[in-house]
């Protein structure tokens, strides 16, 4: 097998958070439209990452903000976005990277991305990989497998200040099944 000078899926993953700085951009200028409403998962601990030492020690890995009716000033850039949340009460200032995200999800309209981190993508493809098998995508496409939101948010935590967003719940059969689309399904088989 040939080796991926080109890195196609860096340059997936790329063109993802392209898409996810965009719908942020139009979010930031228009507002959000209809019931559309965003949970960004990201990596705390990953370079660029700006939020208070309080937020650092309750999230140490990983946290899920949603952006939906309590969140002010967003403002995005070419490589992060800022937001403005309340969290139990307290207002906080965050700085996220594009590429310290690892899921974005619209619920309203079950569209949502998974990003690999960085590092990960490139242990993956120096690994031997066998001849078979392909060296792994960063960025899915993920239809309905993502947190979904669930009732109001409480006094005590604001719907915007979510820590770990829940599962969506898969009561409902009208909405069809969750499965993850990944690019490596569309490749031709030897």
């Amino acid at each position: 097998m040939s080796k991926d000078v080109l890195r196609y899926d860096l340059m997936v993953q790329d063109s993802l958070k392209g898409v996810v700085r965009k719908i942020l951009t139009e979010a930031a200028r228009d507002g959000l439209p209809g019931e559309h409403h965003f949970y960004v998962t990201f990596r705390t601990l990953a370079p660029g990452v700006r939020l208070s030492q309080r937020l650092r020690e309750k999230h140490p890995e990983e946290m899920t903000i949603v952006l939906q009716h309590q969140f002010w000033d967003l403002n995005v850039g070419e490589h992060s976005f800022e937001v403005g949340l309340s969290f139990s009460g307290v207002p906080e200032r965050l700085l996220v990277p594009f590429d310290a995200i690892s899921t974005f999800f619209d619920p309203s309209v079950q569209f949502g991305l998974k990003f690999e981190a960085q590092d990960q993508a490139e242990d993956a493809v120096s690994q031997e990989a066998e001849p078979a098998e392909a060296s792994p995508v960063p960025a899915k496409i993920v239809p309905a497998a993502l947190p979904a939101a669930k009732g109001k948010a409480s006094a005590a935590e604001p719907v915007a200040a979510s820590a770990k967003a829940e599962p969506a719940a898969e009561d409902d059969d009208s909405r069809g099944s969750a499965e993850v689309v990944s690019l490596d399904s569309f490749r031709k088989k030897p």
